[in-house]
């Protein structure tokens, strides 16, 4: 399954960008479990911010940073199989359990709980 990743990215950081870079990492944490057991793992971080950065982006929380970083997720959930949330407050990764549930995706929150990979 193609499984997105969802929790902080942004949230808590106060855009300090090492503090994003470590959220990132939280987030890939589990991705090599998820490609163990057979899944392809996502996080929509991966693919909006070389988007972000193509389109001109300089300022974390601009215009363009809105209207690329969420959409993504969106679009994402179209060809997700499943999300995977993990814990910690972030309204864009809480949105992507709304958008989940209200396509009938299933949404985990714990890896273990993942297919395959307890």
């Amino acid at each position: 399954m193609l499984i997105l990743i969802a929790g902080p990215y942004r949230s808590g950081t106060g855009d300090d960008p090492q503090k994003m870079a470590a959220n990132l990492k939280v987030l890939e944490a589990p991705s090599h479990a998820l490609f163990e057991a057979g899944h392809v793992p996502m996080i929509g971080e991966w693919v909006a911010l070389p988007i972000w950065h193509a389109a001109g982006g300089k300022t974390i929380g601009d215009d363009l940073y809105e209207a690329i970083f969420h959409p993504v997720a969106g679009r994402l959930l179209l060809l997700c199989e499943g999300v995977l949330r993990l814990p910690g407050a972030s309204k864009g990764a809480d949105n992507d359990v709304r958008i989940a549930t209200e396509r009938g995706i299933p949404v985990w929150y714990r890896l273990e709980d993942v297919p395959g990979c307890a």
